[in-house]
C-alpha cells in the first residue's frame, strides 16, 4: 500500500537518524506512487532537516518538554510546524490533524502531547521571537547552522554575504545534469525525457546541462540507462571546464569518485586520450567504472589508490591532474543538510590532508601541464590557505588564470563560487601550472 506524503517525510527522516539515509533516494524507492505526493514528502523531509534548529525552537516556546520527547514525536513536531510555517498551500489544521494521526499510528501515547503541541503552535500565528545575545547568534537559530560555522562565514564574507549564504544553503536543492555529448544534444534528451514525463528546464550557466524536476528513480528512466546523462552539479563541472582538457590528453583524477569530473574531462576529450580515476574506496573504483562503461567512455580506467601515496609510473606523465580533495562539505549543504552540524574539531586535520594530496598530485604533473585543485567548501583554511602553503613547500608551480561561464568570469588563477550565486552548490576551484 501506497503512504502518504507526510507519512512518506516522517519514514524518510527515521531512516536519515538510524542509518544516514539521502531522504531523496529513500521517497524516491519506498515513497507515494503519486509525483505531486512524492515531491511533497521530499519537500518536507528536506525541510525538516534544513530547518532543524528554528522548529525545535520555535516548538520549544510552545512546550519545553518537547525536548525530551522521544526522536519519532520530535520528528511528527517537526514535519508538522515546518507545513505551517513554510507551506502557505497548506491549512493548519490539516497539517494538526495529519501530525496527530501519525502518532496515533507511531507512538499512541504521545498523540495528546502532539495535538496539545501543534493546536498551540498553530495559535500563535507565526510568532515566535529569537531572544539572542548577538546577531551572530540570532543567525544560527533562524537558518539553523552552527553558531561557529555563522561566525567563519561573517568573518570571511560579511553579514550581507553570510546572509544570502544561509538563505541558500536552507533553498531546495535542484537536480542538474549533464548531457552526454558523445550520444546526444540538450533537445534531443529534453524531449525524450518530457516524453517520460520528466520536468526539464535549460540551466543557466551550460548549454549542454540541464535541471530535472518530477525525475522518479533516474535508474529506471530509458535515457539514464542509454548514457545520454549524467548528474553533476553545474560548479563541479566548471572545474572540469577549468583544466581545459582536449583530444589526446592524459588526465589523472586522484580523488575521482562519485566520477563526474572524470566523465566531464572524457566528454571534452571525445573519448580520445586516457582519464585514469583513483579512489581509495574499491566499491567506489568500481561505481566509476559502472558509469563510465554506461556512458560508454572507453578511455576512462579506474583504479583504487591512496591520494596521498605516490604512484611513481605516472610521475610527470600528466597533462592535467584533477584533485577533487576531501572537504567539509560546506558548499553542498542544501543537498547534505547534517554537513552543518559536524564536529568542528573533526574539520581540523582536513587542511593537511589536502595539502598532502594536491603535493602528490603535483607529482603527476608534466611540464607545462596543469593541476587543478578543487572543494566543496567555501571556507579559506580549505582552499586559499592550502593553496599558498603548497606554492611556498613545493617549486615550479604557479597560478594560472581561467574562465568561467558568465557572470563569474575570469578568475585570477582561484575563484570561489557562494552558493547563493546562480543556484550552483558552493565551491572553490583553482588551477596550477607547471613551468
Amino acid at each position: 500500500m501506497s503512504v502518504n506524503a507526510r507519512e512518506a517525510a516522517l519514514n524518510a527522516l527515521c531512516a536519515f537518524r538510524s542509518r544516514g539515509a539521502r531522504p531523496e533516494l529513500h521517497i524516491a524507492h519506498n515513497g507515494p506512487e503519486n509525483a505531486r505526493e512524492r515531491a511533497l514528502a521530499l519537500q518536507i523531509a528536506c525541510g525538516v532537516l534544513q530547518n532543524e534548529a528554528y522548529l525545535d525552537h520555535c516548538l520549544t516556546l510552545c512546550a519545553e518538554k518537547v525536548k525530551k520527547t522521544e526522536p519519532v514525536v520530535r520528528d511528527i513536531l517537526r514535519l508538522s510546524a515546518y507545513q505551517m510555517l513554510f507551506l502557505d498551500r497548506i491549512p493548519h489544521r490539516a497539517a494538526v490533524s495529519e501530525g496527530v494521526e501519525l502518532a496515533k499510528r507511531r507512538v499512541p501515547r504521545a498523540a495528546g502531547l502532539v495535538n496539545a503541541v501543534l493546536r498551540r503552535f498553530s495559535e500563535r500565528g507565526g510568532d515566535f521571537p529569537i531572544e539572542a545575545g548577538s546577531r551572530e547568534e540570532y543567525l544560527a537559530v533562524r537558518w539553523s547552522h552552527p553558531a561557529w560555522l555563522v561566525h567563519a562565514l561573517m568573518e570571511a564574507y560579511g553579514e550581507e554575504n553570510t546572509q544570502r549564504i544561509l538563505r541558500a544553503d536552507n533553498a531546495p536543492a535542484p537536480m542538474t545534469v549533464q548531457v552526454n555529448t558523445l550520444k546526444t544534444d540538450a533537445s534531443a534528451l529534453t524531449a525524450a525525457l518530457e516524453a517520460a514525463g520528466v520536468g526539464v528546464r535549460a540551466c543557466p550557466y551550460l548549454d549542454d546541462a540541464l535541471i530535472l524536476e518530477n525525475t522518479g528513480p533516474l535508474e529506471a528512466l530509458e535515457a539514464f540507462k542509454k548514457g545520454y546523462f549524467y548528474v553533476q552539479d553545474a560548479a563541479a563541472r566548471f572545474a572540469a571546464l577549468a583544466s581545459g582538457v582536449k583530444p589526446g590528453d592524459t588526465v589523472v583524477d586522484v580523488c575521482a569518485a562519485p566520477g563526474g569530473k572524470s566523465f566531464a574531462a572524457a566528454i571534452a576529450m571525445e573519448d580520445r586520450g586516457s582519464v585514469l580515476a583513483f579512489d581509495i574506496h574499491e566499491k567506489k573504483a568500481a561505481l566509476i567504472e559502472k558509469g563510465a562503461h554506461r556512458l560508454g567512455l572507453d578511455c576512462i580506467k579506474s583504479a583504487v589508490a591512496d591520494a596521498r601515496v605516490p604512484i611513481p609510473a605516472l610521475e610527470g606523465k600528466a597533462d592535467v591532474v584533477l584533485a577533487d580533495v576531501p572537504c567539509s562539505g560546506l558548499g553542498v549543504i542544501r543537498k547534505k543538510p547534517d554537513i552543518r552540524y559536524r564536529d568542528p574539531a573533526e574539520l581540523e586535520r582536513l587542511p593537511g590532508i589536502q595539502l598532502d594530496i594536491l603535493k602528490n598530485a603535483a607529482r603527476y604533473t608534466a611540464p607545462g601541464g596543469r593541476l587543478v585543485y578543487s572543494t566543496c567548501t567555501i571556507l579559506r583554511r580549505e582552499n586559499e590557505d592550502v593553496v599558498r602553503a603548497f606554492l611556498d613547500q613545493v617549486a615550479g608551480f604557479e597560478p594560472e588564470a581561467f574562465t568561467l561561464p558568465e557572470p563569474l568570469g575570469r578568475q585570477e588563477g582561484w575563484g570561489v563560487i557562494l552558493p547563493a550565486e546562480g543556484g550552483t552548490d558552493g565551491f572553490f576551484i583553482c588551477v596550477l601550472r607547471k613551468k
